[in-house]
């Protein structure tokens, strides 16, 4: 093939797609259209901070079956449990509850508003911690399978789970509205971009998305992926 032949090709081929993209974009409604060049919506801060407690009470599910596991004497691989609450150490006290701790919590007391019911809250932040530490101490140690670790695992396992549902949920339903009831507006849209750096700063760059789909890996290894198996059969 000559080279004008190439060009007059490549003219053609151009054109052709051209066409096809004016085609596409003409086939679209204007309501479609609109769609597309709108921006992805940002997150405000109270919806970043109750999508962390999802990702906190899928971990609490990973819990559960490791406590299950222990009780009905199933191997349980103490790197799986060690992996959720690394998880739960770097990204729930490390991440979430120091955001809560310096800007939701202080808003409120600022505000005189569930005084009480924050210091709660800073206390169980304080003893998750200490849970923590003791459940990742556990599953390093070389003696983790030996009958006496495993019901004292299980036992800090469940403490941990038994305080963080009604905690987490009393943040969704009670703080965070009141929390937004008194912060600004404008400071209120500001908290959201401040939010999103934080999480990219402390998180790496797949942020949110790439704790989930740590914690994806762990229900997977302990089959507790498939959302339908907690379905209760008819």
């Amino acid at each position: 093939m000559n080279s004008k032949t190439g060009c007059n090709r490549r003219g053609f081929l151009g054109s052709l797609a051209v066409i096809g993209s004016t085609a596409l974009v003409a086939r679209l409604t204007p309501t479609a259209l609109a769609a597309a060049s709108q921006p992805e919506p940002e997150v405000s801060a109270v919806e970043d901070l109750m999508r962390e407690h999802g990702a906190l009470h899928r971990i609490l599910l990973i819990y559960e079956e490791a406590i299950r596991r222990i009780r009905a004497q199933v191997v349980i691989e103490p790197d799986l449990v060690k992996q959720a609450a690394t998880l739960v150490r770097n990204f729930i006290e490390s991440y979430h509850e120091k955001l809560e701790e310096e800007y939701v919590f202080p808003k409120l007391s600022q505000a005189g508003k569930l005084t009480g019911t924050v210091a709660t809250l800073l206390a169980q932040h304080r003893a998750g911690r200490k849970l923590t530490a003791g459940i990742i101490a556990r599953c390093s140690a070389p003696h983790f399978h030996r009958p006496a670790e495993l019901r004292a695992l299980a036992t800090e396992l469940s403490e941990f789970v038994t305080m963080y549902r009604p905690h987490a949920a009393r943040e969704d339903t009670v703080v965070f509205p009141e929390f937004k009831k008194v912060v600004p507006a404008k400071e209120y849209d500001r908290l959201g971009d401040r939010f999103e750096e934080r999480e990219h700063a402390q998180l790496g760059d797949n942020g949110f998305e790439g704790v989930l789909t740590q914690i994806a890996g762990i229900e997977t290894k302990l089959n507790i992926h498939d959302l339908a198996r907690f379905t209760p059969k008819a």
